[in-house]
């Protein structure tokens, strides 16, 4: 599948920078968000604001930046089902070909010490579901949740001429629900050893 739009949005900045500007030298189409977005800027990567393209401002101090419409349905699509296709165009909405996510470092954060309200600050809920949606239609979509992948992708991208393989795919899908298993399941300890 070819890579023409990405969602970017990560806390790991490490080696992100190849990766932006393999994509950029691909004419890619970045849509970020916060730091990351500021990062990208930085090096030229020229990333679009999520909120500009939804059209709908990020609100409740960032606790709603990517849970839209235009983000899950460009991503969720089957892009060879023609419903699903004429759906995208009546409502506006483009495809969705990578998302590049890590989530909120919620086991750093308590592992240092934090107050509770720090803790539950750090529970990340659009990178799961933008993660998950991904991982689950990888026939078509790119999720790649660990920047030791990037040199893989990076390499997989120049070799199919800005495409990655589905074998990659598959492969990156199966660490993303690894990776939210062990990530729920982090908190789920940390939250039984509160006491309401």
């Amino acid at each position: 599948m070819k890579i023409e739009r990405a969602v970017i949005s990560v806390s790991n900045k490490a080696n992100l920078s190849d990766l932006a500007l393999c994509l950029k030298d691909y004419g890619v189409e970045i849509l970020s968000t916060g730091g990351t977005k500021k990062y990208l800027d930085g090096i030229g990567a020229s990333p679009i604001e999520v909120s500009s393209y939804t059209g709908f401002p990020e609100i409740m101090d960032g606790r709603v930046k990517t849970l839209h419409p235009k983000v899950h349905g460009g991503i969720l699509n089957l892009r060879d089902n023609r419903e699903h296709q004429l759906a995208m165009e009546s409502l506006d909405i483009k495809p969705i070909d990578m998302i590049v996510v890590n989530l909120y470092p919620f086991k750093e954060t308590i592992s240092r010490g934090c107050t509770f309200e720090e803790a539950i600050e750090n529970i990340d809920i659009g990178g799961p579901s933008m993660i998950r949606a991904a991982a689950k239609n990888f026939k078509y979509v790119t999720v790649v949740v660990d920047p030791e992948d990037y040199p893989v992708v990076i390499e997989n991208i120049r070799a199919n001429n800005g495409s990655t393989t589905q074998n990659l795919r598959f492969y990156l899908a199966g660490k993303v629900f690894q990776l939210t298993s062990d990530y729920d399941h982090t908190i789920y300890t940390y939250l039984s050893g509160i006491k309401a």
